[in-house]
């Protein structure tokens, strides 16, 4: 016969289960909003950055669950070793999944502005950038549900690589506004866009150092090089 222990111990594991499994939906909602955000500024389309925009509600409260479930875990609970720095994992790595989904609304906000308005030359930098982080936001969550340092790791140094698109494209865009003033607008738009997508990446490699902190108890040694400071200056895309 099943004792009260059995049954306090059941409920915890159900809790810590449903815990991972609001983070996964709010990740796989991010990963939705930022697929459609990146096609909508592909293809012009503005029906695509509607439903990304639409989305953003969603995962705050999911955002939100998770929160409350994570304190309530620690507060009732009292979790140890490894099940304590899942939680606090956890009530770190949604919010900032919440904030994949904010960068994400951002650039679906950026594709319909640009709908207003005359392309300016073919870029394909722009879609290949938002593919990259797109990969990178849906390795890092399958890396958070699998426990998977490796994978994690992966991550983290693959982001070197979006900073080094983020330089390239920045130049092109200021090469494309000094030869024509028409151009001003509709760069600045997509440098926006850009910058958005550029910190989605830095926010993947957050989430990569806390599952290696959640699963081996260490933090990464920050030795990865850092984007241009001068570019990160000029474009400051919050909740714009």
């Amino acid at each position: 016969m099943p004792t009260d222990h059995s049954h306090i111990v059941t409920a915890y594991d159900e809790e810590l289960a449903r815990l991972s499994d609001l983070i996964s939906r709010i990740g796989g909602l991010a990963e939705t909003q930022l697929e459609q955000a990146i096609q909508a500024l592909q293809k012009r389309d503005a029906t695509l950055a509607e439903m990304a925009i639409e989305h953003d509600h969603k995962i705050d409260q999911l955002h939100i669950e998770a929160d409350e479930l994570a304190i309530k875990l620690l507060a009732l609970r009292q979790p140890v070793a490894g099940d304590l720095r899942h939680i606090v994992t956890g009530l770190k790595i949604a919010p900032i999944v919440e904030r994949i989904g904010d960068y994400s609304k951002n650039v679906a906000k950026r594709a319909l502005a640009l709908n207003q308005i005359p392309p300016v030359k073919p870029l394909y930098t722009i879609p290949r950038m938002g593919y990259m982080v797109r990969e990178m936001t849906k390795d890092v969550l399958d890396a958070f549900a699998n426990k998977d340092v490796g994978k994690a790791k992966e991550v983290w140094l693959r982001d070197e690589e979006v900073d080094d698109m983020y330089d390239s494209l920045f130049r092109e865009l200021l090469t494309y506004m000094m030869e024509d003033p028409r151009n001003i607008t509709p760069c600045t738009h997509l440098l926006f866009a850009a910058r958005n997508m550029e910190r989605i990446g830095d926010l993947t490699t957050n989430i990569a150092e806390l599952i290696v902190y959640q699963v081996d108890g260490v933090l990464l040694d920050d030795n990865r090089p850092k984007t241009d400071e001068a570019s990160v200056t000029v474009v400051e895309p919050e909740n714009i």
